[in-house]
């Protein structure tokens, strides 16, 4: 998993609320089992208007994705993160997020910031107004920031700690190595083990 520190970057306002999964990625390809590849696909039904914005090339390459309620609601699938990340994007702004898809993110290494409605709403207009407009999010100093305006944004620490180091499960288990290693060392052999 990828770092996360500071994303800076334009907005892509995804200006809709209760957004599902199914919108995200439909289910139709959910048979992969890669994490590449699914940025072609993201809000595929929504892209047959030509209005939508994924449609406006000036969105393109996007870091940041705001967005309204509820993001990400519907059936937990790992592949909606992908999809996302796909599209370039390594953050998401919204008043609130579903809590699996949340989840979900926090383990694919996309940063989710949660900021009170009036708050997306500013950011969506600034992006919607000038889409060369930047947007940074400094996850040390939990801060969003656009031109002269700023608002902080809370994380639990342990989620922080991980999303700066690039941490997944795995290698947040892999710091512990060398206590794993000193505790089946001294362990009675009559005892179940995986490594002998």
């Amino acid at each position: 998993m990828e770092a996360v520190s500071n994303v800076t970057g334009r907005a892509i306002p995804m200006d809709r609320s209760n957004v599902d999964t199914d919108q995200i990625i439909p289910a139709k390809y959910l048979k992969r089992i890669e994490r590449t590849g699914y940025g072609p696909f993201a809000f595929e039904a929504w892209r047959k208007d030509p209005d939508f914005v994924l449609n406006n090339a000036a969105y393109d390459g996007a870091a940041i994705m705001l967005a309204k309620h509820n993001f990400g609601s519907g059936s937990s699938r790992e592949h909606a993160v992908w999809a996302i990340e796909g599209l370039g994007v390594r953050a998401l702004i919204a008043p609130s997020f579903a809590d699996i898809f949340r989840n979900n993110c926090f383990q694919g290494g996309i940063l989710t910031v949660e900021l009170p409605e009036e708050d997306v709403d500013e950011l969506m207009r600034r992006a919607t107004d000038d889409p060369s407009t930047e947007i940074e999010i400094d996850l040390e100093t939990q801060t969003v920031r656009a031109a002269e305006w700023e608002r902080t944004f809370e994380i639990d620490p342990f989620r922080k700690y991980r999303l700066q180091r690039g941490l997944d499960d795995i290698s947040m288990t892999l710091e512990y190595d060398a206590d794993v290693a000193a505790f089946e060392a001294q362990r009675s052999p009559l005892f179940p083990t995986t490594s002998r």
